[in-house]
């Protein structure tokens, strides 16, 4: 339990929602540390009927204040609708959140404000020498039905050790001291408005782009292991070209944070390691699976970093955001 109590908003985009949004809101209502108010932006809920009424209700059975702002598909931007609800959350903290993400227990907000408020990994109360800490971030568990290779990517992206990351770690750790991801994040949101927030436009990644800043800005990062969410998808290999593709495309429109820094050390690591689990584990059919979906990953990021140079047509069909590319 954090020894200081501090206030915290919660922001959550949402999107056509089910169930998993109704489970969410349920469980920060049961945290120790109740936030102050929930801010959804809503895209298109028009979309489904029902999906409203769920969410009408859920929203009536929260007894923390639940505030909706609606937006249309075409307004929505991955780090201007982020910012835009930013401006609706009045608490020194803004934790972000994604509408499919399931707080394990109730002790999550509490475990991400810990850094900021304790003892940490060796900062004390969110300082690390000149270092302040910006942002925590927790730990990604699979889902029910999570498939095995999603389970090993877990395991490796969101190890059980917490850690402090700082500029200082970049020769180590590369392009992982960047890592931080908006489906269980919490700002200081002072500090994330004095960099300019999320960047207003981008395709995908806005998460890792503004940790990157803040890494270079001076400040630091917290993974908190202890701070859990359940959160998998089972993506197929075409799923995962797409999505690769638009996370390649994000750096190399910000050359200014990736610039000099290499990606694909990471995916072979994260190829090797779930290799020889799946050897170990007896589970060597999996490895045509593997093999397959890594190198779906690797030619969506290797067509995402030279997008300029294809067929505008080509690039429409290889990325996972069509919207992004509509009037460009």
């Amino acid at each position: 339990m954090t020894k200081e109590k501090r206030k915290l908003d919660v922001l959550i985009p949402v999107y056509r929602p089910d169930a998993k949004l109704g489970h969410l809101l349920y469980m920060l209502n049961r945290q120790r540390l109740l936030p102050e108010k929930i801010v959804l932006m809503v895209t298109e809920a028009e979309a489904s009927a029902g999906a409203g009424a769920l969410l009408e209700r859920w929203i009536l059975e929260s007894l923390v204040p639940v505030e909706c702002h609606f937006l249309s598909k075409k307004e929505f931007d991955h780090g201007g609708t982020r910012n835009a609800g930013m401006a609706f959350c009045k608490s020194e903290y803004v934790l972000c959140m994604t509408q499919d993400a399931v707080p394990e227990n109730e002790y999550l907000t509490e475990r991400l404000l810990s850094p900021f408020c304790e003892s940490f990994c060796g900062a004390e109360k969110g300082r690390f020498g000149n270092t302040e800490l910006l942002l925590s971030y927790g730990r990604q568990l699979p889902a029910k039905g999570c498939r095995l290779l999603e389970r090993y990517a877990r395991d490796f992206n969101y190890p059980e050790e917490s850690r402090l990351k700082t500029a200082a770690d970049l020769p180590e750790t590369g392009i992982k001291t960047f890592f931080a991801s908006n489906v269980c994040a919490l700002y200081k949101k002072e500090l994330f408005a004095s960099l300019g927030g999320f960047p207003e436009r981008t395709i995908f990644n806005e998460d890792m782009i503004f940790a990157g800043r803040a890494v270079k800005a001076g400040y630091g990062i917290a993974y908190v292991a202890a701070a859990r969410v359940f959160h998998s998808h089972n993506l197929s290999g075409a799923a995962q070209f797409h999505r690769n593709f638009d996370l390649a495309v994000s750096q190399a429109e910000h050359p200014e944070v990736f610039g000099g820094i290499r990606s694909e050390g990471e995916g072979m690591k994260l190829v090797r390691a779930a290799a020889l689990r799946l050897i170990r584990g007896g589970n060597v059919f999996w490895l045509p699976v593997l093999f397959w979906v890594s190198a779906c990953k690797y030619a969506g990021y290797f067509l995402g970093k030279r997008y300029r140079r294809l067929p505008k047509g080509l690039v429409r069909a290889c990325s996972m955001n069509k919207q992004y590319w509509r009037d460009r």
